[in-house]
């Protein structure tokens, strides 16, 4: 059924579609609108059969819902920046006990300095937590993944990721494709756990494991997430026959059968990057899309199949390593080892600086043009970059990073009570 509604609302509905048995609930913006809406849905009886509880912080909501999870309950969660830092350890238990929690991510930049707009900075300091992590290009597939990563975890007994744009996806309003219960009930089975602790089976959950079978362990994890790499695409086979409609996978191509430059992105921006593709196409150039949905795992054959023809690839991502650059064109780096093909890294829309059609294609056209350095930071001021540095060598005292950028700007410090 349509229905125009806020991401944040169709995810909580598409979790409710889900038939979630106990959600943990801890608000941080931009992922709050979710829980929120969840819990009305439980409140009002709309969603049955579910236990909402209010946690006392972030590190809680997952510490209970791996609780939950251990007792064969279908548990969900979500969170956002410094919150999913502050679970960091009990998000590394989930992965490392096998429990198929389904946790949505609302993109946004970690501070400091403080920062509540949306870059990718969270989720991916959580890329090696053995967590499947999969991301959302509109609300649409946001809502879509969600019900998928329902049945990817429960399957394989790994926890899932779903990634969305802070704001961007979550506070805006779009027309989706809500799908009926009936719907989901036969695409998500009722969850039967492939590990539960019973009294009448005894076993633990969580044991200490020395050196003699850590590896192994570790290995094994591993080795889930490679069968993931087979599931993803099944499920998403599924969901369209199901469904009526493309969602999901491990990659998604745009324009790409004959371009000579390919770019590869993840998230919202891809909207963006199309749009601009389209018109340097309208123009005469040969350029594609190829849009990261799994990102771990991460599907280095698919990508390294899909830019075979290539002459240059531009990974524009929402976040990079300090002290070395970028993240996810390191990855793709990987998939086309041994190629001529140059891999330009281009990082953007930091702490929710917008990404502009008009910097894309300059960006883009200079990319084509070998005028691009292998690490480039989209629209950097470097006048205010300098200035600072100057500052600093000439100051022993020059103060906090962040309060000289915003007076050499023009602007004020701001707090968030």
């Amino acid at each position: 059924m349509l229905e125009q509604c806020e991401g944040s609302h169709a995810v909580a509905k598409a979790v409710a579609l889900s038939r979630p048995e106990v959600i943990c609930a801890y608000p941080i913006s931009p992922q709050t609108h979710i829980v929120e809406g969840l819990g009305k849905m439980v409140k009002s009886g709309a969603l049955k059969q579910c236990e909402y509880i209010n946690v006392e912080s972030e590190f809680a909501a997952m510490s209970v819902a791996i609780g939950a999870s251990a007792a064969g309950a279908r548990a969900y969660t979500a969170t956002a920046s410094q919150g999913l830092l502050y679970m960091a350890e009990a998000v590394y238990n989930a992965s490392g006990l096998g429990l198929p929690i389904v946790m949505t991510v609302a993109n946004r930049a970690i501070g400091a300095p403080i920062n509540i707009w949306n870059d990718h900075t969270d989720s991916m300091s959580m890329r090696d937590a053995g967590w499947l992590q999969i991301f959302a290009e509109t609300n649409q597939e946001a809502l879509d993944l969600h019900i998928q990563a329902f049945r990817i975890a429960e399957e394989l007994s790994l926890p899932v990721m779903v990634c969305m744009d802070g704001f961007i996806l979550t506070h805006a309003y779009e027309r989706v494709d809500m799908p009926e219960q009936d719907q989901v009930d036969r695409f998500l089975p009722p969850y039967e756990p492939r590990q539960v602790l019973d009294p009448k089976e005894p076993v633990t959950i969580g044991a200490m494991v020395g050196p003699e079978a850590f590896t192994e362990v570790r290995y094994l994890a591993h080795a889930k997430q490679m069968q993931a790499l087979e599931l993803i695409p099944q499920i998403a086979a599924e969901f369209k026959q199901e469904f009526g409609r493309e969602s999901g996978g491990l990659i998604k191509t745009y324009r790409l059968e004959d371009a000579d430059t390919i770019v590869i992105a993840m998230g919202s921006v891809l909207g963006t990057i199309k749009d601009t593709v389209d018109d340097l196409r309208n123009e005469g150039v040969k350029i594609g899309v190829l849009g990261i949905t799994s990102y771990r795992p991460f599907p280095i054959e698919a990508i390294r199949e899909a830019t075979a023809h290539g002459k240059r690839i531009v990974v524009i991502e929402k976040c990079f390593a300090v002290g070395i650059g970028g993240i996810v064109s390191r990855d793709v780096r990987s998939a086309v080892q041994n190629r001529p093909q140059p891999v330009l890294t281009v990082v953007a829309g930091l702490g929710g600086r917008a990404i502009t059609k008009a910097s894309l294609h300059k960006l883009l056209l200079d990319a084509i043009a070998d005028k691009l350095e292998q690490l480039t930071f989209l629209d950097l001021n470097w006048d205010i970059v300098n200035r600072v540095l100057e500052r600093e060598k000439s100051q022993r005292r020059s103060g906090p990073v962040a309060e000289s950028v915003l007076r050499d700007i023009g602007t004020v410090a701001s707090s968030i009570g």
